[in-house]
């Protein structure tokens, strides 16, 4: 898949996935890219980025399988901006698929 595709929307996904329910850096990488082809490195820049900018809170929890992992949890500027970058995803591959459908019609 396009990398620019990926990095568009990898911002989403993340988001997305933390509206459900907190989850560690490893975890979220597995989801992604069980459905998109991602290297694990794309994701924590993304996660240090949007907890500096309030998005998201962390904590540490112990885990069996390790030392704590630390956790990301959506906070309710994180859930408004979540809003908002669906509104825009909506509005963006609606556009997009207008133009597919009229480009194939038209072949």
């Amino acid at each position: 898949m396009n990398i620019q595709f990926k990095k568009g929307v990898l911002n989403l996904c993340v988001l997305v996935l933390l509206d459900k329910q907190d989850h560690y850096g490893y975890e979220l990488v597995q989801k992604i890219s069980s459905r998109i082809a991602i290297s694990e490195g794309a994701v924590y820049p993304l996660l240090r980025r949007l907890t500096k900018e309030g998005y998201f809170t962390t904590y540490l929890q112990e885990s069996s399988e390790g030392p704590p992992r630390k956790y990301y949890s959506l906070t309710e500027l994180g859930r408004t901006y979540l809003q908002k970058q669906l509104e825009e995803w909506k509005s963006f591959t609606d556009g997009v698929n207008q133009l597919i459908e009229e480009g194939v019609q038209n072949d």
